[in-house]
């Protein structure tokens, strides 16, 4: 049922057009990815469905009496004593105000006039059944884990984004629209997302870059590609199949055409010369011709990027040994020992504020180590991808931060014009000229990349590289550190980019635990898989030793003798326990993996049916076990 249909919309930011007679429809139940290159006008189509910003021509229609809520990209409205409750209540408008109203006067002094002003709002707020959402309030901030009384200032950026998804739950929208919501998300943040999207009962419209997400969510993705939205069913890996299939189909039908108008050029070239009488229709034709290939939108180019590569470094970059450092209260790396050779790519991944911005210190020599010993390689050229933000002037041009006042750059030896290298980056040079502050997301992004391989380097240090850059730049920066000869440091918390570039991983596991996993993310799940399922497997036999234990009496040599029959199966019992904790360990394994989704749907729901077959059968087996254990008096 459609919650939303958009047709012939219009829409220009100065002289770009971003929407060209565009058409949308978001049906109940729709998990719908909104991809496109940065500044295609994304975040405009987002305004327009919730209502925030018009078109320029064209109409929209709403169900009647739907709601529509955004997930914010910021909460910079709000003042930093306010509490979450206060935050999260302001997505019910004006009876929100009346219920932060409310919450605040009753953890309050009360005197006379507090009383008096509590008893007006208790009867506000019975008059609109603001009780129930009062019950929503809370229900979604448990769900959420969030502290009703924290003051907004204190949380991190992982929590605020938690918080802005509670304001826009707690008004139970219809459609739900979330632009960039992984940004200053964990790993494990980025899960705790999938799985309360996925709970989500309303229409999702979300705009991300993180393909595990996207593959994880969607049901159907739209791009925005030239003022125009195109639709494809399916995942992530269905659409790249799609839509390359579509880019060859146009290339080849503009090679015809171009053909057709440098044939009908030269027919009317040579009309003019012959001084003949030319056949009027065929010059008309020639004209149609001249104006759709004027009208014609051209795709944009992809970025190109070079690394300025340093020269080689020594073997070892780095190598650590029982390596210590805590801060007041807990510990961050706990004798660590790890060697990082050259060309090593190695991720570090773990929550936020685990400690991995407090490796990467290490490793590099920007902070010494309370215990144990560290050596670093000979001639180490190190570019900081994460240091630039705060460098760059948002009131300088970008041609200027970049050229630094020259007016080409040296890459691997060769000199290149400055206004040459920004297009390598997608910049026109009216875009390269203009204030950094003015740009989007995604363009300072590319801004710092460009800084970042002006500079000589054999050690590049990527802290979260992939947030805001769209789709093609990120698989293009993925491809070059693939590639990159020299050594990398790489903090991410996207899947499938670490899964390309990482040949091993660092996992933060808590009390400065730090374990290696050779490969990338995918290996480091299967392992939380397996600890997991040990874990399980351990509190499940603890919890029935101590069942059994409980309930034995105190003189068993009353109990009864097993029959041979069952003291042979309990007797292989444990053994078979065992095996199927190992089966769906390794079941578990395999489904956590992004590449189990990309299957056929048949084939994810044998398996999932069979995962849940073991599970039953070994919660049998325990239950089994504890009888005949209870039984025997063990």
């Amino acid at each position: 049922m459609p919650l939303l249909r958009a047709t012939q919309l219009q829409h220009s930011i100065g002289q770009q057009t971003v929407l060209d007679n565009t058409e949308l429809q978001l049906d109940a139940g729709d998990r719908v990815c909104l991809l496109g290159r940065n500044g295609c006008g994304k975040s405009t189509l987002l305004r327009m469905v919730d209502g925030s910003l018009a078109p320029d021509a064209g109409d929209i229609w709403r169900q009647p009496g739907a709601v529509i809520a955004r997930m914010e990209q910021n909460l910079d409205f709000a003042d930093g004593n306010d509490t979450v409750f206060d935050v999260v209540a302001g997505g019910l408008a004006e009876l929100g105000d009346v219920l932060r109203r409310y919450q605040a006067l009753t953890h309050g002094d009360m005197n006379e006039a507090a009383l008096a002003e509590l008893e007006e709002l208790q009867r506000r707020i019975e008059t609109a059944d603001g009780w129930s959402f009062q019950q929503r309030i809370e229900s979604t901030l448990s769900r959420l884990q969030l502290n009703a009384e924290a003051p907004i200032g204190s949380l991190s950026g992982g929590w605020l984004r938690r918080v802005s998804l509670a304001r826009a739950l707690v008004s139970d929208p219809d459609i739900l629209l979330l632009d960039e919501p992984t940004n200053h998300l964990d790993v494990d943040g980025i899960l705790w997302l999938e799985q309360c999207v996925r709970g989500f009962s309303g229409c999702v419209l979300f705009v991300t870059h993180d393909r595990s997400l996207i593959e994880s969510l969607a049901n159907r993705i739209i791009e925005l590609d030239r003022g125009k939205l195109k639709n494809y069913v399916g995942n992530y890996t269905r659409y790249q199949e799609l839509r390359e299939h579509e880019l060859e189909v146009e290339a080849e039908q503009n090679a015809l055409f171009d053909k057709r108008l440098a044939q009908e050029e030269v027919w009317i070239r040579q009309g003019i010369k012959a001084r003949r009488t030319r056949n009027e229709g065929r010059v008309r034709a020639l004209q149609q011709l001249r104006r759709e290939r004027s009208e014609r939108k051209v795709q944009q180019g992809v970025a190109t990027l070079n690394v300025n590569e340093g020269a080689q470094t020594g073997k070892i970059v780095a190598e650590l040994k029982n390596v210590c450092y805590s801060v007041p209260g807990r510990d961050l790396v706990k004798n660590f020992n790890l060697l990082f050779s050259r060309g090593d790519k190695l991720a570090l991944i773990g929550p936020n504020g685990a400690g991995k911005t407090t490796l990467l210190r290490l490793i590099l020599g920007e902070l010494e180590a309370q215990s144990g010993e560290i050596k670093r390689g000979s001639n180490l050229q190190v570019a900081y991808f994460d240091q630039l933000r705060d460098q760059l002037d948002p009131n300088q041009r970008v041609v200027d931060i970049v050229g630094q006042g020259r007016e080409s750059v040296t890459i691997n030896g060769k000199d290149k014009h400055i206004m040459s290298y920004l297009g390598d980056f997608l910049f026109t040079p009216e875009r390269a000229r203009s204030h950094l502050g003015v740009l989007s997301g995604g363009e300072r992004a590319r801004v710092q990349l460009a800084c970042l391989f002006t500079q000589p380097a054999n050690v590049l240090v990527m802290d979260e590289p992939t947030n805001d850059l769209d789709m093609e730049t990120l698989e293009l920066l993925e491809s070059l550190l693939v590639d990159f000869t020299g050594s990398v440091l790489l903090v991410s918390h996207d899947r499938a980019f670490v899964d390309s570039v990482a040949s091993s991983c660092l996992l933060f596991e808590g009390n400065g635990h730090i374990s290696e996993h050779v490969g990338g993310y995918r290996e480091v799940a299967a392992y939380q898989a397996r600890v997991a399922a040990r874990e399980s497997a351990t509190s499940g036999q603890e919890a029935g030793k101590q069942s059994a234990a409980a309930s034995k009496p105190a003189d068993s040599k009353k109990r009864k003798k097993l029959s041979y029959k069952d003291q042979r199966e309990l007797e292989l019992l444990p053994e078979k326990i065992e095996g199927l904790e190992t089966a769906i360990a390794t079941l578990s394994e395999e489904s956590s993996s992004a590449e189990f989704y990309k299957q056929g749907g048949d084939v994810v729901a044998q398996t999932m049916e069979k995962l849940a077959a073991l599970q039953s059968e070994l919660d049998g087996c325990m239950e089994r076990w504890l009888e005949l254990s209870e039984e025997a008096g063990d």
